[in-house]
């Protein structure tokens, strides 16, 4: 999750309407006129109020016939739900980001004298440890093509495709319509101890 989808996210919700929506299809889907109905608004203010909660992906749309019913994705709400919480918690997610004096051990044990990995760890810790450490090749806030990743990951192993996919499951890196961009550190998945 990117830090500016999240914002985002707490814009469309920042009103009172929108909230109502939400509410409302909490309890199962309903059509543009049946909103507007229950909630005494006209249907272009109820057009509007749906596209700017589908931007952010809160809603979908399915067409029945003529009709066109809206859905309420519950599971996108709790992601961007999660992402705030973890965001609150920055201060003792902080300290895992940065390798400690060990973890920078842990990690060169996997390099060669040129700098690259012999292998990608397959435990999950220490495969966090390899993605931050190669993650400090990128800049925050700078957007990245898909081939500029593979060209710094490249560096550290030939598999830039297993680790892209990882920095992106992991949250490290966010992708969007190919394009990369770190996300911040706080959102990153935490080396446990």
């Amino acid at each position: 999750m990117q830090l500016n989808r999240l914002v985002q996210f707490h814009k469309a919700m920042g009103d009172a309407t929108r909230l109502k929506i939400i509410a409302i299809l909490a309890n199962g889907p309903k059509h543009g006129q049946a909103l507007a109905g229950i909630l005494g608004l006209t249907p272009p203010t109820i057009t509007h109020h749906l596209s700017k909660l589908k931007e952010v992906n809160l809603v979908r749309q399915e067409r029945e016939k003529n009709t066109i019913y809206y859905f309420l994705q519950s599971k996108v709400i709790e992601n961007y739900a999660n992402d705030i919480g973890k965001l609150i918690n920055a201060e003792e997610e902080n300290k895992v980001k940065q390798l400690t004096g060990d973890q920078l051990k842990i990690v060169q044990n996997y390099l060669t004298s040129e700098g690259k990995f012999k292998t990608i760890p397959s435990q999950r810790k220490r495969k966090l440890m390899v993605l931050c450490y190669i993650a400090k090749d990128f800049e925050a806030g700078k957007k990245y093509t898909e081939k500029e990743v593979n060209e710094a990951i490249t560096k550290y192993h030939e598999d830039y495709a297993t680790l892209r996919r990882e920095m992106i499951v992991n949250a490290i890196m966010y992708r969007e319509n190919s394009i990369y961009e770190l996300n911040p550190k706080e959102l990153w998945a935490k080396i446990e101890e």
